[in-house]
């Protein structure tokens, strides 16, 4: 059950299917109270016009006992202001809800005194009506009538008239309410048997239209499942012919897998070109030493020398860059002087010189810039002729460092790419003269983690001109 319900699909549906329920048996409660308002309306305007009618025969003068009453057009009694019964329908048998319970008439004990002036201020006192006037108002009420042992519901009209002889009179009408309950259990009868189907319907539907819209998810789904199976992080999964968020969310999928795919094809080179520069420094250490074991005499200690601090400057490097890789993010709060670490990085570096008249202060990791300097300052050191110039300034909301070398320059097809891994564009250069193509790409490396960029282009003097920004602090 819980793995039924735990499906989009299920949840939709069952959703879909609670508002349309709730919202049905809202809708047919409001129906029922309107139809049945509206039939008890009808039967107690019927009752009225019965109640006037017969109140009309007694203004006119009728008495009582002159009104012919058949139960079948309608119960009606006629009360006097005593609570007689003094008229009423024929064959009833029991009545509730009316003027009385009674159902046998009785004469009145109302009498108007004759040439009694003061006799008829008494009998009429209080009594608003003129003799021969109906009352405009309405009395309604519900009871019941039985009539031959048939008892049904009726709507009961009370109208007041006054009368010469009898004075004030209450005619009771009824009207059956067998088509109001008649319609309204019709109308729950049809509602009870269509709801359930259409609930079904929508549950039906939403199912089918839930399934179709999720039916791309599902393929996605699969093809996820597929990839983490077989590790080709080269397949990709199927993108729907629509534009809703289920395309966004393939192309976005897509768009993830390409970046991992690229991502750990560049972790697979690192790791082949890291074992690669490796091997030579540690395979020439090892042939040294062994030399050296089985021939003290032989030893050549400058070069073990010379391949140790190669190695371990390797080593330093591809540190530096895993870090890097990690996510390793410089400290915002920490500020140093940009100029002062150039003229720092460049003393003691013959054909080196400096300007930076004035102090740039930027933010983030000193060791960090520090190391991405010197890697220009020995790239620029290593392909010049004669001298290497250095510039410091602000400009507007950056520190920019410039080094520039009067060597051959680098080539426009290959400004980016020399920002890469392990890439030398001398591939006739020695690798203890060369390094190992690391460098530069640490130096872009570190000024993208620090906000800023690193790039190249021709220098004044011929050679290259790599150019580096930071944001000021």
């Amino acid at each position: 059950m819980s793995r039924l319900f735990g499906s989009v699909r299920s949840r939709a549906t069952l959703a879909a299917t609670l508002v349309v329920a709730v919202a049905l048996v809202a809708a047919g409660a409001a129906v029922l109270l309107s139809l049945r308002s509206n039939l008890i309306g009808q039967a107690g305007t019927e009752a009225e016009r019965t109640a006037r009618s017969v109140a009309s025969e007694l203004s006119v003068g009728k008495t009582p006992e002159q009104l012919a009453l058949d139960a079948d057009e309608g119960p009606v009694q006629v009360v006097d202001e005593h609570g007689t019964l003094v008229a009423v329908s024929e064959d009833l048998e029991r009545i509730s809800g009316a003027g009385t319970p009674e159902v046998k008439a009785r004469p009145s004990t109302t009498t108007a005194p004759e040439g009694d002036e003061d006799g008829d201020d008494d009998a009429h006192a209080g009594d608003s009506l003129e003799p021969g006037e109906i009352d405009d108002s309405t009395t309604f009420t519900n009871g019941s009538v039985t009539v031959d042992q048939d008892t049904a519901d009726y709507r009961f009209a009370a109208v007041k008239v006054e009368t010469e002889q009898q004075g004030t009179l209450t005619v009771w009408a009824g009207a059956p309410l067998s088509a109001e309950q008649g319609a309204v259990r019709t109308a729950l009868t049809v509602m009870l048997i269509g709801f359930p189907l259409l609930l079904a319907v929508v549950a039906a539907v939403t199912w089918l239209v839930t399934r179709r819209a999720l039916r791309p998810v599902e393929g996605i789904s699969g093809e996820m499942a597929a990839i983490t199976a077989s590790e080709d992080l080269a397949r990709r999964v199927p993108v729907p012919d629509t534009h809703d968020e289920v395309a966004r969310l393939a192309r976005t999928t897509n768009e993830t897998l390409a970046a991992l795919e690229a991502s750990v094809e560049r972790q697979r080179r690192f790791v082949a070109d890291a074992s690669h520069e490796l091997r030579s420094p540690i395979a020439s250490l090892r042939t040294q030493l062994e030399v050296g074991a089985a021939h003290p005499e032989l030893l050549d200690v400058e070069g073990a020398v010379e391949d140790t601090v190669r190695l371990q400057r390797l080593a330093a490097d591809l540190l530096l860059l895993a870090r890097l890789d990690a996510g390793d993010r410089p400290a915002t709060d920490a500020r140093f002087d940009l100029a002062a670490l150039v003229r720092e990085q460049a003393e003691g570096r013959p054909g080196v010189t400096v300007r930076a008249p004035e102090a740039v202060r930027t933010a983030g990791s000193r060791g960090q810039v520090g190391r991405l300097l010197t890697n220009l300052l020995d790239n620029a050191r290593r392909h010049a002729r004669h001298t290497v110039a250095v510039s410091v300034r602000c400009e507007g909301e950056w520190a920019v460092a410039q080094v520039a070398d009067d060597g051959d320059g680098v080539p426009e097809e290959d400004r980016e790419r020399i920002f890469e891994r392990f890439v030398r564009l001398d591939d006739a250069r020695s690798r203890d003269d060369g390094g190992a193509g690391l460098g530069l790409a640490i130096a872009r490396d570190v000024a993208v983690r620090h906000g800023g960029s690193l790039t190249v282009r021709d220098a004044p003097a011929g050679g290259a001109l790599f150019e580096l920004r930071l944001p000021l602090a």
